[in-house]
């Protein structure tokens, strides 16, 4: 497709300037379809300028520039099974983003029905060339994997894509018993020590999530290994395996990130899945046999039903890629909203992307952490601080100064008495989720007395309290440990009763008695991401307030139980407007 110079100059003039523009916000009411499709479009989230969008496809960074791909459905703002294409967006630095023409767009037999999720792998001969693996959906929407590559491979922007004759290059064989419908979201691939190439694709046998194993000699011609890379059980309650992501990562907690081919001692390697079952990203920790090509779980990863998750929130669908200029891994995710359709079509738009995070192993080798990159930082301004203040039982403190619709907040707490922490009661389920939203999963309520906690942020909250949005601590005995108990309570963010007003939870793994809890909130109008415990536990939210909207939103720090917390450090920006698609 030929590219007018008007067009080309504008792109050069955004990816040669810094893209930022200062934050603007106003009184608005939601009297029309124009302030209800602005009072809820984030500022610094990436999203597409309309329509629906869905999992993030093959990131990665080509000649300069970062590429994200992500499922669009062009012609409205809900999800289409056979409308999706791969929408497709640029950046110098992964905070502003230049929309570009689609990727991939229904054209073949074989993806008639929609162009799904998949991944790209930088091919290193010849010449480093990325290749898209993705899933097409067929006149009978059975699930086939395909492979595009770029018409130009000079072409930094990579705005044209050419299908391969040999489509579709895998399939589920008629003799297995993978259903034909679910089967999809090839991996990013890696090159074993055989010179090999591996990739991992979603599937469902039976009961049995699994992410089966396909390789190939040329990129071109695959064929299925005889297991499966891992799968879940007889018994799993999972559902289909969706979007699975498969990458090593160093034991030593160093942030470097390693190329998804990479090997050798002093390397675990990450198995991540999509439960289709509960819309969760869940992982596992373990060893790669290159020889027998199997997985292994570490000790406590081997249960699936209690698997850690990447985020305990309204996180899906995530994706990684490896970012050599900075030698970090990058995890995208997408944040699905919590309106009803109606809204969402009178928006005109629905669906975003998390912010990019990095992410690597702790150095317990136990778990993941993640953390906003670090370019999102340079959007700060007008920084609070406060610092070493108590804050007693039943406090509440609003922090003023900041844009609080569109900020950035950083809070640690230093709590002591932890002799009077609540003890866990025995007939408790220990599920963070049911205990932030005080119940029990068998229809009794959980009484959590306020001693340590709750206390935390109290979010995009409106003048009167009417609405608010609390990411909050609590402090619980459990057999002479300290449970920290993580919540996101959405069930006040809104006075429109339709939306989805879930509360999410997580236990956090940090010791009381050594460390300081920490809390880290990026809110943007109607998301709130939080990160506790510089990032051990994440939980992503989405909220549609109507009264504590841009310049009526307010943010406080707050106390609600019996002791005192002392906060150490406090830290907020406003945060300005990138310049996004």
């Amino acid at each position: 497709m030929a590219i007018s110079s008007i067009w080309l100059l504008a792109m050069l003039s955004f990816l040669l300037g810094n893209g930022v523009s200062h934050t603007e916000t106003s009184n608005q009411t939601l009297s029309s379809t124009s302030s209800l499709n602005q009072t809820y479009r984030p500022s610094f989230h990436f999203h597409p300028s309309k329509n629906w969008m869905n999992d993030p496809n093959g990131p990665m960074r080509y000649k300069g520039l970062y590429h994200l791909f992500y499922q669009h459905n062009p012609k409205g703002a809900t999800w289409s099974n056979n409308s999706l294409v791969w929408g497709h967006s640029i950046s110098k630095d992964l905070v502003n983003w230049f929309s570009l023409p689609h990727a991939l767009t229904p054209t073949k037999p074989y993806d008639t029905n929609g162009c799904w999720s998949g991944s790209a792998t930088i091919v290193p001969h010849p010449r480093g060339k990325p290749v898209i693996l993705y899933t097409g959906i067929d006149h009978k929407f059975h699930q086939t994997q395909n492979m595009a590559v770029p018409k130009n491979v000079s072409d930094p922007l990579l705005r044209e894509w050419v299908k391969s004759t040999k489509n579709p290059i895998m399939a589920p064989s008629l003799g297995n018993k993978i259903n034909t419908t679910s089967f999809r979201d090839p991996s990013t691939a890696w090159l074993g020590h055989d010179n090999w190439w591996r990739v991992i694709v979603g599937a469902q046998e039976g009961d049995k999530g699994m992410a089966l194993l396909f390789l190939s000699k040329d990129f071109v011609n695959w064929v299925k290994a005889k297991h499966p890379l891992f799968h879940s059980g007889k018994r799993s309650t999972m559902g289909m395996w969706e979007c699975p992501d498969f990458f090593p990562v160093l034991t030593n907690g160093s942030f470097v990130g390693l190329d998804t081919s990479f090997g050798g001692p002093h390397v675990r390697h990450v198995l991540k899945v999509s439960a289709l079952v509960g819309s969760r990203d869940c992982y596992l920790i373990g060893t790669y046999d290159t020889t027998k090509d199997s997985f292994v779980p570490d000790k406590g990863f081997e249960g699936s039903e209690s698997l850690p998750r990447y985020d305990y929130g309204k996180f899906y669908a995530s994706k990684t890629f490896y970012d050599g200029a900075r030698k970090r891994r990058v995890l995208w995710g997408w944040i699905n909203e919590s309106s009803v359709q109606e809204d969402d079509v009178q928006k005109g738009w629905a669906g975003i992307q998390a912010i990019p995070r990095t992410l690597w192993l702790d150095k317990s080798g136990k778990q993941l952490i993640q953390w906003p990159i670090e370019e999102i930082e340079k959007l700060r301004t007008k920084p609070v601080n406060l610092h070493s203040r108590i804050l007693k039982g039943g406090t509440l403190l609003e922090v003023s100064g900041v844009t609080a619709a569109q900020a950035d907040v950083e809070i640690s707490f230093q709590v002591n008495n932890l002799e009077k922490a609540q003890a866990l009661d025995p007939s408790w389920k220990l599920d963070p989720q049911l205990l932030c939203s005080g119940e029990n999963g068998n229809g009794t309520k959980v009484i959590i007395k306020r001693r340590l906690g709750p206390f935390g942020l109290l979010v995009l909250a409106s003048k009167g309290m009417q609405e608010y949005t609390s990411v909050f601590f609590t402090i619980l005995k459990a057999d002479k440990k300290h449970l920290v108990l993580m919540c996101s309570d959405q069930s006040r963010s809104s006075l429109n009763l339709k939306n989805d007003l879930t509360t999410y939870g997580a236990f956090l793994d940090v010791d009381p008695l050594h460390e300081n809890l920490s809390l880290r909130s990026l809110i943007d109008h109607s998301v709130v991401e939080s990160f506790g415990g510089k990032g051990k536990a994440n939980i992503a939210a989405r909220v549609y307030p109507t009264l504590a909207i841009n310049d009526e939103a307010h943010l406080h720090v707050f106390n609600n139980g019996t002791f005192d917390v002392k906060i150490t450090k406090l830290r907020a920006w406003s945060m300005k407007k990138p310049k996004i698609n």
